[in-house]
């Protein structure tokens, strides 16, 4: 299959839909989508070099490179899939140049899995519209399909486009025919959602409806196909009584029954998975689908064993108020000598778990399906750490490497509880086999390291928060521009 170009797609303003086309020899890129806020004059000068087109929606399907007649006989043989239990088995990975997305796609390629990425790039646009960047400098995804191609010889699919398109979605089922489906494809930041209006508009619309038509794509043309959804933690909230894996069984006024766990959902991101789920189980009573939701922990780490085989592999690492996490944004402050930022009290508990357990959940929760009709729900974590527990950590770790850590306590952008019980039950993937990697001083003198390596592409106006629950917006904005 030939190569081909993508081009970086936006609107001036929502709801209007385009297609924006760019041609390489016999194939045509093609990628559709929506997004509900304005852009700057760069991102129109990008669009305007492009051909646009309202018409005969198509598909392409990409691979790196051609394969050459070795690499294909082995492939066809099942020479170089190393995991007997996952021949032939097909995934795919919508979202699969983000974050979690790229590490499982790479990890589940690794084991012998047949890979599909599907995904419109809109999280690279992000960065541009905020003026944030990773830590870590990101190849774009042609080359990093194509380095691991000519590293490992095993074959990335890629399908360029927008879930919320659902005849783009359907030709993609429809050519790949997966057997699994990893979603990870919907806006993950709770404060990008919290910005303004479009933006809070766009995580719903994006997240909702795009997972709606994962649903339906997998009623019209792979019902038997299992969906691992990715969920978060974030879903409950902090009850002040134990959070059970997805249900509770309750007793009132005599009467027992078994019931989703209530949802406390705390940012517009947040009510979206909340909607994800209650859709999920809704279609899994009434079509019989098969379905895993991984309900999440913060994620922390850069590196896997696939990601490490070349720069051109690397992940993200995001330490901006926006989309980086608590631990990313120490580990990076410490590095440059800004004091840790701790939002309020510092109170505030949730479950983390390393980037190397993601994939390893993901790859639990395919090997071992859910039942036709089944929704089951996971929590994905391995340890519970307070915002104080982090910084106490970083600060130790810190000082032992030479650096000088301070802390500092910020105003807390967020509507939270910044003391509260927190204990969440998560049995289920330990279970199954999952053996965590768990956060000790010589992997956070890890990540500090890498930090130290890549401070100098650290913008120190990044740092602190810049996004309020209780200010959000109206029109579009940048955050920058505040």
């Amino acid at each position: 299959m030939a190569h081909f170009a993508i081009a970086h797609c936006n609107m001036n303003s929502f709801p209007a839909t385009k297609t924006f086309v760019r041609s390489t020899g016999s194939c045509s890129a093609i990628c559709r989508y929506s997004l509900p806020f304005q852009i700057d004059s760069c991102s129109r000068k990008i669009l305007r070099s492009r051909k646009v087109r309202q018409q005969n929606l198509s598909i392409v399907r990409a691979t790196a490179a051609p394969m050459n007649q070795e690499v294909e006989k082995s492939l066809l043989s099942g020479s170089l899939q190393s995991d007997p239990f996952s021949k032939s088995k097909k995934v795919m990975i919508i979202g699969g140049d983000g974050y979690c997305g790229w590490a499982t796609a790479l990890h589940l390629s690794n084991k012998g899995y047949e890979v599909a990425i599907v995904d419109n790039l809109v999280r690279r646009l992000f960065d541009h519209q905020l003026g944030i960047d990773s830590l870590t400098p990101i190849s774009s995804i042609q080359n990093r399909i194509q380095r691991w191609k000519s590293i490992t010889g095993k074959n990335i699919q890629l399908y360029i486009g927008d879930i919320c398109e659902f005849e783009f979605l359907a030709e993609a089922f429809k050519a790949f025919e997966p057997e699994s489906v990893v979603h990870f494809g919907e806006q993950r930041s709770a404060p990008y959602s919290m910005i303004d209006r479009s933006r809070a508009v766009y995580t719903q619309h994006n997240n909702v409806i795009g997972t709606l038509n994962v649903l339906f794509a997998i009623k019209e043309f792979s019902p038997e196909c299992h969906l691992v959804k990715l969920g978060t933690m974030g879903e409950y909230g902090t009850p002040n009584i134990d959070i059970e894996e997805g249900y509770i069984t309750i007793t009132h006024n005599g009467r027992t029954d078994t019931l989703p766990y209530p949802k406390q959902a705390s940012s517009f991101y947040h009510l979206s998975k909340v909607h994800d789920s209650h859709n999920i189980a809704f279609t899994c009573k009434a079509w019989g689908i098969q379905a895993t939701d991984l309900n999440q922990g913060v994620v922390y780490g850069v590196r896997t064993d696939e990601t490490e085989m070349h720069e051109e592999l690397y992940n993200r690492f995001d330490y901006d108020g926006v989309f980086g996490t608590a631990l990313n944004r120490f580990c990076v402050q410490a590095a440059v000598g800004h004091p840790l930022t701790v939002y309020g009290k510092g109170g505030q508990t949730r479950g983390y778990l390393d980037i190397r357990d993601t994939v390893q959940c993901v790859e639990l929760a395919i090997a071992n399906p859910a039942k036709q009709g089944e929704f089951r729900v996971f929590n994905q974590f391995t340890e519970q750490f307070s915002v104080n527990d982090l910084a106490n950590l970083v600060t130790t770790v810190g000082k032992k490497l030479g650096l000088d850590v301070q802390t500092m306590n910020v105003p807390n952008p967020r509507v939270e509880a910044e003391e509260h019980y927190y204990n969440a039950k998560h049995t289920k993937l330990i279970e199954l086999g999952l053996q965590p990697h768990l956060l000790s001083d010589s992997l956070l003198d890890s990540l500090l390291n890498f930090a130290i390596k890549y401070k100098d592409r650290v913008d120190t106006t990044q740092i602190m928060p810049t996004v309020s629950w209780k200010k959000i917006g109206v029109k579009p904005q940048s955050v920058t521009s505040r």
